[in-house]
């Protein structure tokens, strides 16, 4: 059932994330691909691995009884408690990334999934987490180019 929902959601997503991709103007001028280019390459990754998650369905069904799981087992609700928890971290992300910038919002973003997901290691995903949000950071900004919000850091 939870392959399922998830081949649904990605559908959903990439149905919305091309909606999207649609609204982003074109310019004559530069690069032929123009900026639809990579976020169009994105979105049919996204279509890609909901045809393998299929493929996996499909595949899974035609293994028999054997491969689905028994009705009788209750239901697991923490790994649903989990994915609302992400979506509702991510949500909380979004709201955040141009008040408080690229950096310190991806810090935050990554430090809270990391501690999370990769218990008992405190300190290095602390540590990971600001050292990613700030050199990823400088790195599209300087190194590629890329305008970032800045939020409340002064460069």
């Amino acid at each position: 059932m939870a392959d399922r929902v998830i081949f649904v959601g990605i559908l959903v997503l990439a149905g919305v994330y091309f909606w999207a991709t649609s609204q982003i103007p074109t310019l004559e001028i530069g690069d032929p691909l123009g900026p639809k280019a990579f976020p169009r390459l994105l979105g049919i990754g996204l279509l890609i691995s909901a045809a393998m998650l299929f493929a996996e369905m499909v595949k899974a069904k035609k293994g028999g009884p054997e491969a689905e799981p028994e009705a009788a087992e209750p239901q697991d609700t923490s790994t649903y408690k989990v994915v609302a928890g992400v979506v509702v971290v991510t949500g909380i992300f979004f709201a955040l990334f141009e008040p408080l910038g690229y950096a310190i919002s991806t810090s935050l973003f990554l430090m809270v999934m990391t501690l999370y997901f990769n218990k008992g290691k405190r300190w290095t995903n602390i540590i990971t987490s600001v050292v990613y949000g700030f050199a990823s950071y400088y790195i599209f900004t300087a190194a590629l180019g890329v305008n970032l919000p800045r939020g409340v850091l002064p460069f």
